[in-house]
């Protein structure tokens, strides 16, 4: 087990971790919720593929310094499991190795929904501010889950959907036959073995690689929406609230 660069050597208790000591070939999940990391850890491939739940959004880190950070649980269980260290908010703080990153996929999962966006942009914009090197390697990525499963008469096979559009399709083209639709509200509610035909199963997911510009619109939204200065967010409101679409 590599070393951690924080001030103890011992990694988060809630990481499940791989077989593999080889970065190259290693993935870890950063998972929303100990639901979904329940049937992560169940549903992966333990060869190579780990699993670190987070309980609730991580720290907005777009307002909090490195010191600050560094005290919450979630931002120091990330940390330490993958193993690199931290930089500051301009990478100007020495203290990122990147030849000490345990894995060369991170993979946020997160549900599709609006609280799952949210932790997504958090993570992305703790990504950009203090592990900028891992992004510009190409080390980071953002699963796709479904939001639909059809089932069409008395088939057993499931057909996965990740968007409405795709579920209006489909619809349309099965004509007058029976079929059943299971929405999925977030991945807690898929066992273990649909989350890995759908959202981990290197032979059929689909993973969206995150670059630079994804980061640093990612950083700049939550600057806006989130940060202390209030113009930004109000201008972002007064020009966006038509578009807004509640859940109720």
């Amino acid at each position: 087990r590599r070393a951690n660069p924080l001030e103890s050597d011992d990694l988060p208790g809630k990481l499940a971790d791989c077989q593999s000591e080889d970065p190259s070939e290693s993935e870890l999940f950063i998972v929303e919720g100990d639901s979904a990391g329940g049937s992560a850890k169940s549903g992966r491939d333990r060869r190579f593929q780990a699993i670190l739940p987070l309980r609730g959004k991580i720290l907005n880190v777009e307002k909090a310094g490195l010191n600050k950070a560094l005290k919450n649980a979630e931002v120091r269980a990330m940390v330490a499991a993958i193993g690199a260290g931290i930089g500051g908010k301009d990478q100007e703080e020495a203290h990122f190795n990147l030849e000490d990153l345990r894995y060369h996929k991170i993979i946020i999962m997160t549900d599709a929904d609006v609280d799952g966006s949210h932790i997504r942009t958090l993570l992305l914009t703790f990504f950009y501010r203090y592990m900028r090197p891992i992004i510009e390697q190409g080390y980071l990525y953002v699963a796709q889950p479904p939001l639909y499963g059809l089932r069409v008469g008395k088939s057993k096979q499931v057909e996965y959907l990740f968007d409405d559009e795709a579920l209006k399709k489909a619809l349309a083209s099965i004509g007058d036959k029976p079929y059943e639709i299971q929405r999925f509200k977030g991945l807690g509610e898929m066992n273990a073995e649909q989350l890995w035909e759908t959202t981990m199963d290197p032979a059929r997911r689909v993973l969206k690689k995150v670059d630079m510009k994804d980061a640093s619109y990612a950083a700049q939204i939550f600057d806006d929406l989130m940060g202390s200065d209030v113009q930004p967010r109000r201008e972002f409101i007064e020009e966006n609230a038509r578009f807004a679409q509640i859940e109720v």
